[in-house]
């Protein structure tokens, strides 16, 4: 029997929405795959779930509830991990999305003031803690010794892909000896963009170089943003 508070629940599901949409800003605006929409729907379908069990008398406890979501929710989250040649892309978009899962699961219970607090830590992990990332990475290819590799992100509108993947093999002519190509890729993004994925191999760090090419492929103008960083 239906015994939930109308108001309670539009709460419930509302804040799991928005704070869904907290998260998924964050991630649109650099540009990864799974963005504003995914993240925002991610939180409303845990939350709907959940509160499915509090809407009816000798139901299923919401913790079990929660259980089969973050069972469901792995289904997703694997579908965005792409093995690359030796590499792993998409587990961060991955742990993201079953983070989100748990913030909607939470708010859905009722628990809104958890669920914000686990909105923040998401977002204090994705932005304060990123530039220690990076420096860490830094110091550890920071003797520019070995093989070292590269990843170009670039976003263009989706005529200009031809021309933009073009536009990436020519400029390896600008690129010390011994840098190639060795994967190139496109998808399309969330908001309708399509985004050319290029990995480029060299015999040595040479992040200067790599900048200054990407600022000439963003001169092109098909390309509508260009980001690049050094992977393992």
């Amino acid at each position: 029997m239906y015994h939930m508070d109308p108001l309670a629940f539009a709460a419930n599901v509302g804040t799991a929405f928005l704070l869904g949409l907290l998260i998924g800003l964050e991630r649109e605006l650099r540009r990864h795959e799974a963005g504003l929409r995914t993240n925002a729907l991610v939180a409303l379908g845990a939350a709907l779930f959940v509160s499915l069990s509090l809407l009816f008398d000798n139901e299923g406890s919401p913790t079990r509830v929660a259980g089969q979501v973050a069972s469901g929710i792995g289904f997703l989250a694997g579908g965005v991990i792409i093995r690359d040649g030796f590499s792993v892309r998409g587990l961060t978009t991955a742990a993201t999305l079953w983070c989100t899962a748990a913030i909607g699961s939470l708010a859905g219970s009722g628990f809104l003031i958890p669920a914000a607090i686990g909105t923040g830590t998401v977002l204090f992990l994705h932005t304060a803690l990123r530039p220690v990332t990076l420096r860490l990475n830094a110091r550890l290819h920071a003797s520019g010794s070995g093989e070292v590799a590269y990843r170009w992100k670039l976003s263009c509108r989706p005529g200009d892909e031809l021309p933009v993947r073009a536009a990436v093999v020519a400029t390896m002519a600008s690129l010390p000896t011994g840098f190639r190509i060795v994967h190139l890729a496109g998808h399309t993004s969330d908001a309708g963009e399509r985004i050319v994925l290029a990995e480029l191999h060299g015999p040595h760090a040479n992040d200067a170089a790599i900048e200054r090419a990407a600022g000439g492929l963003l001169a092109d103008g098909a390309v509508v943003a260009v980001a690049w960083e050094r992977v393992a």
